[in-house]
């Protein structure tokens, strides 16, 4: 790891769009949903920040945090174990002050003493729905150089359709830029049009005096989102430039882009745009290497360690501890850890949560545009 960046303090909001993926979020938050076969949302985001020496990493959580803490831990995968600094997780209720937010204007607010007493020169904020490797020297180099009050990260591509689901109005807000000679003219909310977007990553770079001033002023007004109340009325009066993000972005919007977003780790492309730049560290689970039983048959699939394979597995993704039995057909599914197919089991287009148990014998089928999902500890 890289040595350590004093000038940014890193803040990550990981409930953000929890309402998008229910059926994932039932006892966990977005940011500890299950990826690419081993990995955690969170971690990504995280890693980033730490492979850009930023050791100083805050997380407000606001409800089914605890599957969260469990996976962070101290931080001690991050390199975060730290006498100052570290890594810091806000729970609801945590302290005098702390409640359930509803936007970041709220969140930051209830952790105000907190950053205040913070020595870094810069802030960064940042969601846990997109998996990406995400140089955030650069984007802090950027800010510097433009001169900014606050500096946007965003991506360029048409806007997923799980968010054009969303209604117009509500308390889950994407982001589309307008964006004139790098800076950012207009801020549209739940944006419907077609074709390429500039699409903000919700990723932000500011100085932290800035940042308190700001949430300040805005929770005495009663304001609730950072984008909607505070940089789009002032776009006029503030500085707000734009930074594209160039890498690879797995966003996660619905269940149907999680199992797409997943499914694309079976190309190699897609593997090296997200773990190539750098390292992406997570929470270690001492197990076996995966095992091949003779007559196994695998295809085209990623596998994490622990699993046992004695049947048939194609285009798949095996999360930890996974169990294919005897004659067993896998087909175009995303199994999360600890789930068991017994002998005989056909399945395809199927997602399943941990320790799920797909019974011998029996066949269950979604589609590519629906796939079927079995919730957590379920026995089909």
């Amino acid at each position: 790891m890289v040595n350590s960046n004093s000038n940014a303090l890193g803040i990550i909001f990981p409930n953000s769009y929890d309402n998008l993926v229910p059926e994932l979020v039932g006892e966990r938050l977005m940011a500890s949903i299950p990826f690419a076969s081993r990995y955690r949302l969170v971690d990504f985001i995280l890693s980033s920040m730490v492979n850009c020496g930023i050791d100083n990493v805050s997380l407000v959580a606001k409800n089914n945090y605890h599957s969260l803490m469990d996976h962070l831990g101290a931080g001690r995968a991050w390199d975060l174990v730290r006498k100052k600094g570290g890594l810091n997780i806000f729970p609801p209720y945590s302290e005098k002050g702390v409640s359930i937010y509803t936007g970041r204007v709220e969140a930051l607010a209830s952790i105000l003493p907190f950053i205040q007493d913070q020595k870094e020169k810069y802030v960064i904020l940042a969601d846990a729905n997109i998996a990406a490797n995400f140089d955030f020297n650069a984007l802090i180099q950027a800010h510097q150089e433009s001169g900014a009050d606050v500096t946007v990260a965003y991506t360029e591509g048409e806007i997923p359709q799980g968010l054009l689901n969303l209604p117009p109005v509500g308390s889950d807000l994407y982001y589309t830029l307008n964006i004139e000679d790098g800076r950012v003219s207009k801020i549209y909310m739940n944006y419907k049009e077609a074709g390429a977007q500039n699409l903000s990553m919700n990723i932000y770079v500011m100085e932290r005096e800035f940042l308190i001033n700001q949430i300040h002023t805005a929770f005495v007004r009663g304001y609730t989102y950072f984008e909607r109340d505070i940089l789009a009325p002032q776009l006029d009066v503030l500085n707000v430039h734009a930074f594209k993000f160039e890498g690879y972005a797995a966003r996660i919007c619905d269940m149907k882009s999680y199992f797409d977003e997943n499914m694309k780790m079976l190309d190699d492309a897609n593997v090296d745009g997200l773990f190539a730049p750098s390292p992406v560290y997570t929470k270690i689970r001492d197990d076996n290497p995966t095992r091949y039983i003779t007559g196994a048959h695998a295809k085209n699939i990623m596998a994490a360690d622990g699993c046992v394979i004695e049947g048939d597995v194609e285009n798949s993704i095996l999360f930890r501890g996974v169990k294919v039995g005897k004659g067993a057909v896998v087909k175009n599914c995303v199994l999360m850890q600890d789930t068991v197919v017994e002998a005989g089991a056909k399945i395809e287009y199927l997602i399943t949560d941990k320790k799920v148990t797909i019974s011998a014998d029996k066949e269950l089928k979604g589609t590519d545009t629906f796939p079927v999902f079995v919730a957590k500890g379920q026995t089909v």
